[in-house]
C-alpha cells in the first residue's frame, strides 16, 4: 500500500527490427496506449565519450521530435539522474553515458549544478567511480550534486510504500541488517520503504539509467528495479521473497507521482550479465554497442530478458524461470508492455 499523496494500487536474442526514423508527431498530453511507446536505438562506433555524446544527443532529438515535447527547464529547474552502481565495478551505469546525458541537458538550458545524480550505496558509488577518489580527491563529475540514498538524508517520512514484510522477520539476515540501526523501531516502521523524494518532488523530471543483469528473485534486474527497489529504503527484505518481490516492484513502479516525473529510460548495452547476477561476474557478461531510449521500462526489461535467456541457452544454462512474474505484474498495472511483439524499435543510424 502506498501512502501520503500516493494513490493505493491493486494488486532467443531479439534482432533489432529497425524501422525508418520518421515518426508521426504525438500529442504531448496524450498518454500512449500499452505497447505504443517506441524504443529509439542508436549504435555506437566505440564506447568513447565523443561517440556517447553524439548518439545521446540524437536520441534526445528523436524523442523530442516524435513526442512534440521540447526538453527545457521548468518551474523547479532541476533534473535527477538515477544511476545503477549496486553490482559494483564492472557492472555500473557507464560514466560516459551519464556525462553525455548531462551535456544534452545543459544544451537544453539546464545549469550544471541543477542536474543531480542519485545512487543507493556510498561504498559502491565510490568503487565504481561516481564519488571522489579517496586518494586523489578527483571526481568525474565536478560540480554535480550526488545524492547517496543510504545516507538517509533523501527520504521523506510522509512518502513510503507499506508492505506486510517486516525486515525483522528474517532470522538469518536480521542481525547483519540491523547492526547499525537503533533497536527501538516498531514493527510498523519495519514495514515501510521510504521513497527517494528528490526525483519526483524536487525536479522537473528524472531519467532512469539502469544496467541489466539477471536476478534470482526478480528475473531481471534492470529498468524497473533501478527505479524502485534500488530507489527506496528498507527493500532488501523483498529480494528474499519470490512471491512478494515482483509485486513490490510492479506496485512501486506504478506510483502516479513517480511515473508523472519519470521522463524516460536510457540504457546502454555496453555491458550486461546473463547469469549469476546481480553480483558481477565477468565470465557471463556481454557487450553490444547499442543505446536505447524509451518511455516503456517494462518493454526494455522484456527485450533484455529475451537477450539474457538467449545467452543462457547458448551456454547450456536454463532460461530464467517463467514463474517470476515481475514484468507481468507491471504490465497488468499499466506501467508498460511485457510482449515482445509490441517492440517497435526505431534505429537512428546503421
Amino acid at each position: 500500500m502506498l501512502h501520503s499523496r500516493l494513490v493505493p494500487l491493486a494488486l532467443g536474442l531479439l534482432a533489432s527490427l529497425c524501422a525508418l526514423p520518421a515518426v508521426a508527431l504525438a500529442a504531448p498530453a496524450a498518454a500512449p496506449a500499452k505497447g505504443d511507446d517506441p524504443i529509439w536505438e542508436a549504435r555506437l562506433h566505440s564506447f568513447s565519450q565523443a561517440d556517447y555524446d553524439t548518439e545521446v544527443e540524437s536520441l534526445f532529438s528523436a524523442w523530442e521530435k516524435a513526442t512534440g515535447r521540447h526538453i527545457a527547464p521548468g518551474p523547479k529547474g532541476r533534473v535527477g539522474l538515477k544511476v545503477y552502481t549496486d553490482s559494483g565495478p564492472g557492472m555500473a551505469t557507464p560514466i560516459p553515458l551519464v556525462k553525455a546525458v548531462i551535456s544534452a541537458l545543459e544544451r537544453r538550458g539546464y545549469k550544471h549544478d541543477k542536474i543531480f545524480l542519485v545512487g543507493l550505496n556510498q561504498l559502491r558509488m565510490r568503487m565504481t567511480g561516481y564519488l571522489p577518489n579517496l586518494v586523489t580527491g578527483k571526481s568525474p563529475f565536478p560540480g554535480t550534486p550526488i545524492y547517496v540514498l543510504e545516507s538517509g538524508r533523501y527520504y521523506d517520512p510522509l512518502w513510503f510504500y507499506d508492505s506486510p514484510l517486516p525486515s525483522r522477520f528474517d532470522p538469518v539476515f536480521m542481525e547483519s541488517q540491523t547492526k547499525d540501526v537503533p533497536n527501538d523501531t516498531t514493527v510498523d516502521q519495519d514495514r515501510k520503504s521510504f521513497l527517494a523524494t528528490p526525483l519526483f518532488l524536487d525536479s522537473d523530471f528524472w531519467i532512469n539509467l539502469p544496467v541489466f543483469t539477471d536476478h534470482p528473485t526478480l528475473g531481471i534486474n534492470g529498468a524497473l528495479v533501478n527505479a524502485t527497489l534500488w530507489n527506496a529504503s528498507n527493500t532488501a527484505r523483498f529480494f528474499r521473497s519470490p512471491a512478494n518481490a515482483p509485486a513490490a516492484v510492479a506496485e512501486m513502479s506504478a506510483i502516479p507521482e513517480l511515473r508523472e516525473t519519470w521522463l524516460f529510460t536510457i540504457a546502454s548495452l555496453q555491458h550486461y550479465q546473463y547469469i549469476g547476477g546481480p553480483y558481477f561476474n565477468s565470465l557471463y557478461t556481454v557487450s553490444e554497442p547499442i543505446i536505447w531510449l524509451s518511455q516503456d521500462p517494462v518493454l526494455l526489461d522484456t527485450l533484455m530478458l529475451d537477450r539474457i535467456n538467449t545467452w543462457r541457452k547458448k551456454n547450456g544454462f536454463e532460461p530464467v524461470s517463467d514463474e517470476i512474474r515481475t514484468l507481468d505484474f507491471a504490465h497488468v498495472l499499466g506501467v508498460g508492455s511485457d510482449r515482445l511483439s509490441d517492440a517497435h524499435i526505431i534505429c537512428l543510424n546503421r
